[in-house]
Protein backbone atom coordinates (compact mmCIF):
# COMPACT_ATOMS: atom_id res chain seq x y z
CA UNK A 1 0.00 0.00 0.00
CA UNK A 2 1.42 3.50 -0.78
CA UNK A 3 1.70 5.72 2.97
CA UNK A 4 1.42 9.15 1.27
CA UNK A 5 2.22 10.41 5.17
CA UNK A 6 5.73 9.21 4.49
CA UNK A 7 6.77 12.05 1.64
CA UNK A 8 6.13 14.54 3.83
CA UNK A 9 7.83 13.75 6.97
CA UNK A 10 11.40 14.19 5.62
CA UNK A 11 12.73 12.25 8.81
CA UNK A 12 10.30 8.97 7.87
CA UNK A 13 11.91 9.76 4.22
CA UNK A 14 14.94 9.17 5.40
CA UNK A 15 14.89 6.02 7.75
CA UNK A 16 13.03 4.68 4.82
CA UNK A 17 16.04 5.31 2.63
CA UNK A 18 18.45 2.72 3.43
CA UNK A 19 19.79 2.52 0.38
CA UNK A 20 20.48 6.16 0.63
CA UNK A 21 18.57 6.58 -3.27
CA UNK A 22 17.87 10.30 -2.63
CA UNK A 23 21.55 11.61 -1.63
CA UNK A 24 22.78 9.52 -4.50
CA UNK A 25 20.72 11.58 -7.07
CA UNK A 26 21.08 14.58 -5.56
CA UNK A 27 24.75 14.36 -6.60
CA UNK A 28 23.80 13.30 -9.73
CA UNK A 29 24.81 17.06 -11.18
CA UNK A 30 28.20 16.68 -9.39
CA UNK A 31 29.04 12.92 -11.29
CA UNK A 32 28.87 14.60 -14.58
CA UNK A 33 31.44 17.26 -13.32
CA UNK A 34 33.70 14.81 -12.02
CA UNK A 35 33.57 12.45 -15.22
CA UNK A 36 33.92 15.38 -17.55
CA UNK A 37 37.32 16.20 -15.55
CA UNK A 38 38.28 12.95 -15.73
CA UNK A 39 37.39 12.52 -19.45
CA UNK A 40 39.64 15.29 -20.28
CA UNK A 41 42.44 14.02 -18.41
CA UNK A 42 42.13 10.59 -20.34
CA UNK A 43 42.86 12.55 -23.25
CA UNK A 44 39.28 13.09 -24.89
CA UNK A 45 39.71 16.44 -25.92
CA UNK A 46 42.78 15.72 -27.41
CA UNK A 47 41.76 13.36 -30.32
CA UNK A 48 42.35 14.19 -33.58
CA UNK A 49 39.80 11.85 -35.08
CA UNK A 50 40.18 10.89 -39.21
CA UNK A 51 36.31 10.72 -39.46
CA UNK A 52 33.80 9.70 -38.32
CA UNK A 53 33.05 6.31 -37.10
CA UNK A 54 29.97 3.88 -38.93
CA UNK A 55 28.35 2.73 -35.92
CA UNK A 56 28.46 2.70 -32.19
CA UNK A 57 28.07 0.35 -30.46
CA UNK A 58 27.73 0.54 -26.78
CA UNK A 59 28.16 -2.60 -24.53
CA UNK A 60 27.15 -3.30 -21.05
CA UNK A 61 23.87 -3.35 -18.83
CA UNK A 62 21.64 -1.04 -16.41
CA UNK A 63 22.56 2.62 -16.53
CA UNK A 64 24.77 1.73 -20.02
CA UNK A 65 22.05 0.54 -22.34
CA UNK A 66 20.11 3.70 -21.33
CA UNK A 67 23.44 5.95 -22.01
CA UNK A 68 23.07 3.96 -25.43
CA UNK A 69 19.72 5.03 -26.13
CA UNK A 70 20.20 8.64 -25.09
CA UNK A 71 23.62 8.72 -27.48
CA UNK A 72 21.18 7.21 -30.28
CA UNK A 73 18.56 9.87 -29.82
CA UNK A 74 21.15 12.68 -30.18
CA UNK A 75 23.48 10.45 -33.00
CA UNK A 76 24.11 12.26 -36.39
CA UNK A 77 21.94 10.44 -38.83
CA UNK A 78 25.40 9.17 -40.37
CA UNK A 79 26.31 7.49 -37.49
CA UNK A 80 24.86 4.60 -36.04
CA UNK A 81 24.44 3.71 -32.82
CA UNK A 82 23.65 -0.04 -31.79
CA UNK A 83 23.34 -0.91 -27.87
CA UNK A 84 24.76 -4.24 -27.11
CA UNK A 85 22.70 -6.02 -24.61
CA UNK A 86 24.00 -9.61 -22.72
CA UNK A 87 23.33 -12.20 -25.37
CA UNK A 88 22.99 -15.06 -23.20
CA UNK A 89 23.59 -16.53 -19.37
CA UNK A 90 25.44 -19.88 -18.79
CA UNK A 91 23.45 -21.80 -16.50
CA UNK A 92 24.51 -21.20 -12.72
CA UNK A 93 26.34 -18.66 -13.92
CA UNK A 94 26.70 -15.03 -10.99
CA UNK A 95 24.57 -12.16 -11.82
CA UNK A 96 26.72 -9.28 -13.51
CA UNK A 97 30.13 -10.91 -13.28
CA UNK A 98 31.15 -13.78 -15.59
CA UNK A 99 27.60 -15.18 -16.47
CA UNK A 100 26.74 -13.18 -18.93
CA UNK A 101 28.40 -12.90 -22.51
CA UNK A 102 28.09 -10.25 -25.50
CA UNK A 103 28.66 -10.69 -28.81
CA UNK A 104 29.69 -8.40 -31.72
CA UNK A 105 27.61 -8.60 -34.96
CA UNK A 106 29.15 -10.06 -37.90
CA UNK A 107 29.42 -6.78 -39.61
CA UNK A 108 31.73 -5.15 -37.09
CA UNK A 109 35.03 -4.18 -38.24
CA UNK A 110 37.74 -1.28 -38.24
CA UNK A 111 34.96 1.14 -39.59
CA UNK A 112 33.50 0.97 -36.13
CA UNK A 113 33.66 2.02 -32.55
CA UNK A 114 32.91 -0.07 -30.06
CA UNK A 115 32.57 1.56 -26.42
CA UNK A 116 32.47 -1.58 -23.41
CA UNK A 117 31.04 -0.16 -19.89
CA UNK A 118 30.64 -1.15 -16.56
CA UNK A 119 30.24 0.09 -13.06
CA UNK A 120 32.10 -2.72 -11.65
CA UNK A 121 34.50 -3.91 -13.99
CA UNK A 122 34.40 -7.31 -13.54
CA UNK A 123 32.26 -8.87 -15.88
CA UNK A 124 34.36 -11.63 -18.34
CA UNK A 125 32.41 -11.26 -20.81
CA UNK A 126 32.83 -7.89 -21.68
CA UNK A 127 36.66 -8.22 -21.37
CA UNK A 128 36.21 -11.13 -24.12
CA UNK A 129 33.71 -8.51 -26.37
CA UNK A 130 36.77 -6.33 -26.23
CA UNK A 131 39.38 -8.80 -26.76
CA UNK A 132 36.94 -9.98 -29.98
CA UNK A 133 36.87 -6.01 -31.51
CA UNK A 134 40.39 -5.85 -31.09
CA UNK A 135 40.73 -8.79 -33.33
CA UNK A 136 38.55 -7.35 -35.76
CA UNK A 137 40.37 -4.00 -35.74
CA UNK A 138 37.35 -1.96 -33.92
CA UNK A 139 37.96 1.04 -32.39
CA UNK A 140 37.61 0.71 -29.06
CA UNK A 141 36.77 3.03 -25.56
CA UNK A 142 36.59 1.42 -21.67
CA UNK A 143 34.31 2.93 -19.25
CA UNK A 144 35.31 0.96 -16.26
CA UNK A 145 36.98 1.84 -12.26
CA UNK A 146 40.40 2.40 -12.57
CA UNK A 147 42.07 -0.70 -11.09
CA UNK A 148 39.26 -2.92 -12.06
CA UNK A 149 39.84 -5.97 -14.64
CA UNK A 150 38.16 -4.38 -17.48
CA UNK A 151 40.04 -1.30 -17.13
CA UNK A 152 43.41 -2.85 -17.19
CA UNK A 153 42.51 -4.99 -20.22
CA UNK A 154 41.65 -1.94 -22.05
CA UNK A 155 45.31 -1.15 -21.71
CA UNK A 156 46.02 -4.43 -23.39
CA UNK A 157 43.58 -4.21 -26.54
CA UNK A 158 44.82 -0.69 -27.06
CA UNK A 159 41.61 0.69 -26.18
CA UNK A 160 40.76 4.33 -24.75
CA UNK A 161 40.22 4.20 -21.35
CA UNK A 162 37.97 6.34 -19.48
CA UNK A 163 37.53 6.07 -15.65
CA UNK A 164 34.19 5.83 -14.35
CA UNK A 165 33.47 6.88 -10.86
CA UNK A 166 31.55 4.93 -8.74
CA UNK A 167 28.90 6.82 -6.26
CA UNK A 168 30.98 7.98 -2.88
CA UNK A 169 27.03 7.22 -1.35
CA UNK A 170 27.49 3.74 0.65
CA UNK A 171 24.01 2.34 1.54
CA UNK A 172 22.98 1.86 4.89
CA UNK A 173 22.53 -1.88 5.50
CA UNK A 174 22.61 -4.59 3.18
CA UNK A 175 20.63 -5.53 0.39
CA UNK A 176 17.85 -6.89 0.45
CA UNK A 177 18.74 -9.26 -2.72
CA UNK A 178 22.90 -9.43 -2.07
CA UNK A 179 22.68 -11.79 -5.31
CA UNK A 180 20.91 -8.62 -7.26
CA UNK A 181 22.10 -5.72 -6.04
CA UNK A 182 20.54 -2.13 -6.77
CA UNK A 183 22.34 0.01 -9.44
CA UNK A 184 23.07 3.07 -8.74
CA UNK A 185 20.23 5.63 -9.61
CA UNK A 186 22.89 8.25 -11.07
CA UNK A 187 25.07 5.87 -12.14
CA UNK A 188 23.46 7.19 -15.49
CA UNK A 189 25.25 10.23 -15.54
CA UNK A 190 28.60 9.35 -15.20
CA UNK A 191 28.57 6.83 -18.08
CA UNK A 192 26.45 9.40 -20.55
CA UNK A 193 28.97 12.26 -19.71
CA UNK A 194 32.41 10.57 -20.95
CA UNK A 195 30.58 8.85 -23.79
CA UNK A 196 28.84 11.97 -25.12
CA UNK A 197 32.16 13.83 -24.93
CA UNK A 198 33.36 11.08 -26.81
CA UNK A 199 30.76 10.79 -29.33
CA UNK A 200 30.75 14.53 -30.11
CA UNK A 201 34.86 14.82 -30.36
CA UNK A 202 34.51 12.01 -32.83
CA UNK A 203 31.84 13.63 -34.46
CA UNK A 204 28.90 10.95 -33.77
CA UNK A 205 26.93 13.31 -32.36
CA UNK A 206 26.74 17.11 -32.44
CA UNK A 207 26.53 18.82 -28.61
CA UNK A 208 26.17 21.98 -28.14
CA UNK A 209 29.04 24.35 -26.04
CA UNK A 210 29.04 23.74 -22.31
CA UNK A 211 26.13 21.42 -22.78
CA UNK A 212 26.96 19.19 -20.00
CA UNK A 213 27.95 21.31 -17.59
CA UNK A 214 24.83 23.18 -17.78
CA UNK A 215 22.66 19.52 -17.76
CA UNK A 216 25.04 18.98 -14.14
CA UNK A 217 23.25 22.83 -13.01
CA UNK A 218 19.90 21.40 -14.07
CA UNK A 219 20.19 18.28 -12.47
CA UNK A 220 21.20 20.05 -9.60
CA UNK A 221 17.95 22.93 -9.45
CA UNK A 222 16.15 19.31 -10.03
CA UNK A 223 17.26 17.70 -6.53
CA UNK A 224 16.39 21.23 -5.14
CA UNK A 225 13.30 21.33 -5.62
CA UNK A 226 12.79 17.90 -5.39
CA UNK A 227 14.53 17.68 -1.84
CA UNK A 228 13.06 15.47 0.84
CA UNK A 229 12.04 18.47 3.10
CA UNK A 230 10.13 20.00 0.24
CA UNK A 231 6.17 19.37 0.66
CA UNK A 232 4.46 17.59 -1.80
CA UNK A 233 2.20 20.76 -3.00
CA UNK A 234 5.60 22.14 -3.86
CA UNK A 235 7.88 19.33 -4.65
CA UNK A 236 6.93 17.85 -8.28
CA UNK A 237 8.94 14.31 -7.74
CA UNK A 238 6.48 13.68 -4.86
CA UNK A 239 3.64 14.73 -5.93
CA UNK A 240 3.98 12.81 -9.56
CA UNK A 241 4.76 9.86 -7.04
CA UNK A 242 1.34 10.31 -5.57
CA UNK A 243 -0.27 10.48 -8.83
CA UNK A 244 1.29 7.20 -10.47
CA UNK A 245 0.54 4.95 -7.35
CA UNK A 246 -1.91 2.21 -7.32
CA UNK A 247 -2.10 2.79 -11.09
CA UNK A 248 -0.81 1.40 -14.23
CA UNK A 249 0.89 4.00 -16.11
CA UNK A 250 1.17 4.85 -19.60
CA UNK A 251 4.71 7.12 -20.28
CA UNK A 252 3.71 8.87 -23.72
CA UNK A 253 6.23 10.82 -25.01
CA UNK A 254 7.10 13.66 -27.86
CA UNK A 255 10.32 14.06 -28.50
CA UNK A 256 13.77 11.91 -28.57
CA UNK A 257 14.80 13.24 -25.38
CA UNK A 258 11.28 12.73 -23.66
CA UNK A 259 11.46 9.24 -25.46
CA UNK A 260 14.54 8.37 -23.92
CA UNK A 261 13.52 9.38 -20.73
CA UNK A 262 10.06 7.66 -20.51
CA UNK A 263 12.05 4.15 -21.04
CA UNK A 264 14.40 5.27 -18.57
CA UNK A 265 11.23 6.02 -16.41
CA UNK A 266 10.08 2.65 -16.89
CA UNK A 267 12.70 0.67 -16.09
CA UNK A 268 13.53 2.73 -12.95
CA UNK A 269 9.31 2.52 -11.52
CA UNK A 270 9.76 -1.36 -12.16
CA UNK A 271 13.17 -1.20 -10.27
CA UNK A 272 12.83 1.14 -7.54
CA UNK A 273 8.80 1.01 -6.83
CA UNK A 274 7.94 -2.84 -8.43
CA UNK A 275 5.56 -1.25 -10.53
CA UNK A 276 5.12 -2.19 -14.16
CA UNK A 277 4.67 0.78 -16.73
CA UNK A 278 4.23 0.58 -20.73
CA UNK A 279 6.49 3.51 -22.65
CA UNK A 280 5.68 5.02 -25.94
CA UNK A 281 6.39 7.40 -28.32
CA UNK A 282 3.21 10.08 -29.48
CA UNK A 283 1.34 8.78 -31.75
CA UNK A 284 2.56 5.52 -32.48
CA UNK A 285 1.25 5.21 -28.72
CA UNK A 286 -2.35 6.21 -29.15
CA UNK A 287 -2.57 2.69 -31.75
CA UNK A 288 -0.27 0.31 -29.24
CA UNK A 289 -2.00 1.50 -25.97
CA UNK A 290 -5.75 1.73 -27.51
CA UNK A 291 -6.98 -1.39 -26.16
CA UNK A 292 -5.43 -0.34 -22.41
CA UNK A 293 -8.99 1.94 -22.55
CA UNK A 294 -11.57 -0.33 -23.44
CA UNK A 295 -10.69 -2.79 -20.78
CA UNK A 296 -11.56 -2.81 -16.84
CA UNK A 297 -8.46 -0.44 -16.49
CA UNK A 298 -9.80 2.46 -18.02
CA UNK A 299 -13.35 2.34 -16.90
CA UNK A 300 -13.55 5.84 -14.71
CA UNK A 301 -16.15 4.41 -12.65
CA UNK A 302 -17.16 0.91 -11.47
CA UNK A 303 -20.37 -0.31 -12.93
CA UNK A 304 -21.13 -2.60 -10.22
CA UNK A 305 -23.77 -2.44 -7.91
CA UNK A 306 -23.06 1.32 -6.60
CA UNK A 307 -24.42 0.69 -2.76
CA UNK A 308 -21.86 -2.45 -1.89
CA UNK A 309 -19.75 -1.91 1.09
CA UNK A 310 -16.55 -1.18 -0.59
CA UNK A 311 -14.58 -0.53 2.53
CA UNK A 312 -12.17 -3.95 3.15
CA UNK A 313 -11.87 -3.93 -0.89
CA UNK A 314 -8.54 -3.08 -2.13
CA UNK A 315 -8.56 0.10 -4.32
CA UNK A 316 -8.76 -1.01 -7.52
CA UNK A 317 -6.08 0.08 -10.38
CA UNK A 318 -7.04 2.33 -12.68
CA UNK A 319 -4.65 3.67 -15.96
CA UNK A 320 -2.96 6.53 -15.28
CA UNK A 321 -1.36 8.84 -18.69
CA UNK A 322 1.94 10.19 -18.37
CA UNK A 323 3.26 12.45 -21.28
CA UNK A 324 6.35 13.79 -21.56
CA UNK A 325 7.14 16.15 -23.78
CA UNK A 326 10.68 18.03 -25.51
CA UNK A 327 9.20 21.20 -26.96
CA UNK A 328 11.63 23.66 -27.41
CA UNK A 329 10.81 27.19 -28.01
CA UNK A 330 7.19 26.31 -27.57
CA UNK A 331 4.82 28.20 -24.53
CA UNK A 332 3.12 26.54 -22.35
CA UNK A 333 -0.16 28.09 -24.00
CA UNK A 334 0.79 27.57 -28.09
CA UNK A 335 -1.88 25.12 -29.38
CA UNK A 336 -0.54 21.42 -28.79
CA UNK A 337 0.24 19.21 -31.65
CA UNK A 338 -2.21 16.41 -32.73
CA UNK A 339 -1.05 13.48 -31.31
CA UNK A 340 -0.61 15.47 -28.11
CA UNK A 341 -4.40 16.67 -28.49
CA UNK A 342 -5.82 13.16 -29.42
CA UNK A 343 -3.87 11.37 -26.21
CA UNK A 344 -5.86 14.59 -24.45
CA UNK A 345 -8.87 13.61 -25.56
CA UNK A 346 -8.45 9.75 -25.63
CA UNK A 347 -7.81 9.87 -22.02
CA UNK A 348 -10.71 12.45 -20.72
CA UNK A 349 -12.79 10.28 -22.90
CA UNK A 350 -12.42 7.29 -21.16
CA UNK A 351 -11.86 8.92 -17.54
CA UNK A 352 -8.05 8.36 -17.26
CA UNK A 353 -6.31 10.56 -15.71
CA UNK A 354 -3.74 12.55 -17.60
CA UNK A 355 -0.40 14.36 -16.15
CA UNK A 356 2.20 16.42 -18.10
CA UNK A 357 5.73 17.49 -17.66
CA UNK A 358 7.20 19.21 -20.50
CA UNK A 359 10.44 20.59 -21.02
CA UNK A 360 10.57 23.96 -23.70
CA UNK A 361 14.29 23.92 -23.42
CA UNK A 362 16.49 24.33 -26.86
CA UNK A 363 19.41 22.05 -25.98
CA UNK A 364 18.35 18.28 -25.95
CA UNK A 365 21.25 17.54 -23.18
CA UNK A 366 19.53 19.71 -20.62
CA UNK A 367 16.27 18.55 -21.78
CA UNK A 368 16.99 15.32 -21.11
CA UNK A 369 18.19 16.47 -17.53
CA UNK A 370 15.56 17.95 -16.75
CA UNK A 371 13.01 15.22 -17.17
CA UNK A 372 15.30 12.63 -16.25
CA UNK A 373 15.88 14.68 -12.98
CA UNK A 374 12.63 14.32 -12.12
CA UNK A 375 11.18 11.26 -12.39
CA UNK A 376 14.14 9.29 -10.97
CA UNK A 377 12.94 11.04 -7.81
CA UNK A 378 9.43 10.26 -8.48
CA UNK A 379 10.52 6.80 -8.75
CA UNK A 380 12.15 6.59 -5.64
CA UNK A 381 10.22 8.32 -3.50
CA UNK A 382 7.27 6.22 -5.00
CA UNK A 383 9.74 3.08 -4.20
CA UNK A 384 10.17 4.50 -0.22
CA UNK A 385 6.08 4.95 0.65
CA UNK A 386 5.29 1.43 -0.64
CA UNK A 387 7.90 -0.54 0.61
CA UNK A 388 7.67 1.26 3.98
Amino acid sequence: MFDDSLLDDPAAVQRADRRRELLALAGAGARIRIALRRADAAGVNALDPDGRPRAVLVAGHGGVLTAAGVLAALALPSCQVWPLPPADARPGGYAFTDGETWQLPGWANALDLIVVASAGGREGGLINLAEQAYARGCAIAVIAPEGSELFEAALQVRALPLPFEPSAVEPDGTDAEPDLPAEDPAALWAFLAPLLTLADRIGAAQLAPGSLEAAADRLDEVAVRCRPDAQSYDNPAKSLAARLAETVPLLWSEGAPAAAAGERFAAALADRAGLPALAARLPQALTAHRGMFTGRLGAGADPDDFFRDRVDEPVPLQLQVLMLRHTPGVAELEQPGWPVARARRLAAAHEVRCTEHASSLEDPVQALAELIGLTDFAAVYLGLATRS
